[in-house]
């Protein structure tokens, strides 16, 4: 075991600082030195790809990714191809591309609607042909979400609801000329579009690697905010309630988009710990079978069971590039740094 960890960043983005890194990225790197491992930055390019390789093989235990796959110009294959190549050498991923994809897919959702966290009818679509011959009767149901794979930030989600004065019968699927009404989450900006239109307009999202769209039932109380749970590995750090701002489209729990947010012990959540807590095991099992991430979050809204009860449904898992630079006060970067030692030195003893 050579005790040394490479972390992947990529050049530019707007998540950098004047030094060119990630906010989050040295603190770990201190904090494994600090501990007696050696740590460095790598940043990755296309064109350096068979450099990186070799020289990760030859003089790591193990990577961290803290490259959005989304942000590489060339797309994301590349960049994975590569890490899986380290995989297959014995480099240890943290995580490697299967997380990322098990994990952060926005199809994972459908792969958990048999677990108490997602509703039955949340679907995946992988072509413009499923989108136009499914989401016409899932809207006809009721207000839907949409959500792209690729997007950030609220980039490519969006609220969906029938604003047509027609009545149309629940479960027949709406004529393409229904008149919708989209709210895009990024910015909480309202757009009006026959159905057909906009279904053309989103097979954008569909195209190219990974590409889906994820169709989910509105939570009308995302009003009340949405609850992020940062986990490393099966821990849970810290919860992160994000409020929507104030307006009667609003339902974006980002930043950009004037959502507040408040951070809380997770003692504080105990009934959402619990719940998450209890349903790990079988997550991991219907994900793949693999390890939690290294770093990771989970989105979860409320609702109301039948009732009248409070119900918390899971809307999104991140991990590939989760920050957490709000928290570096609290000696995160620590508790990231045992974790790496406790992973590489369980799989290299």
């Amino acid at each position: 075991m050579k005790k040394s960890v490479v972390f992947f960043e990529a050049p530019g983005g707007s998540d950098k600082g004047l030094d060119g890194h990630r906010k989050d990225t040295l603190p770990m790197v201190n904090a494994l030195k600090e501990k007696g491992w050696h740590a460095e930055v790598v940043f990755y390019e296309d064109d350096k790809k068979d450099k990186i390789i070799d020289y990760v093989i030859e003089n790591f235990d193990a990577y961290v990714s803290r490259v959005n796959p989304g942000s590489i110009p060339s797309g994301e294959s590349i960049y994975f191809d590569m890490l899986n190549k380290l995989s297959d050498a014995g480099v240890i991923g943290m995580p490697n591309p299967d997380v990322m994809i098990g994990y952060g897919a926005k199809d994972a959702l459908t792969k958990l609607t048999e677990t108490d966290l997602v509703p039955d009818d949340t679907y995946a679509y992988y072509s413009l042909e499923e989108l136009k011959d499914k989401f016409p009767i899932a809207l006809s149901k009721g207000e839907r979400v949409l959500k792209q794979n690729r997007g950030s930030t609220g980039s490519g989600i969006w609220r969906v609801v029938v604003d047509d004065e027609r009545n149309f019968e629940a479960g027949q699927a709406l004529p393409l000329d229904c008149k919708i009404k989209c709210t895009e989450a990024v910015d909480n900006h309202v757009e009006y579009h026959q159905l057909g239109d906009f279904m053309d307009f989103c097979n954008q999202y569909i195209v190219g690697d990974n590409g889906m769209l994820v169709d989910m039932p509105f939570m009308p109380r995302i009003k009340e905010g949405e609850i992020r749970i940062l986990m490393v590995a099966d821990k849970p750090i810290f919860v992160v309630h994000k409020k929507p701002a104030e307006g009667a489209d609003s339902f974006s729990a980002t930043l950009f988009s004037g959502a507040k947010y408040r951070y809380d012990d997770p003692s504080e959540w105990k009934e959402l710990m619990d719940l998450f807590q209890g349903e790990l095991a079988g997550i991991s099992d219907k994900l793949g079978g693999y390890s939690a991430p290294l770093i990771w979050t989970a989105d979860f809204m409320l609702d109301y069971d039948e009732d009248g009860n409070d119900k918390y449904v899971l809307g999104e898992m991140n991990c590939s590039c989760v920050g957490f630079t709000s928290h570096l006060d609290r000696g995160i970067q620590d508790i990231v740094a045992d974790e790496i030692i406790t992973e590489v030195s369980s799989k290299k003893s």
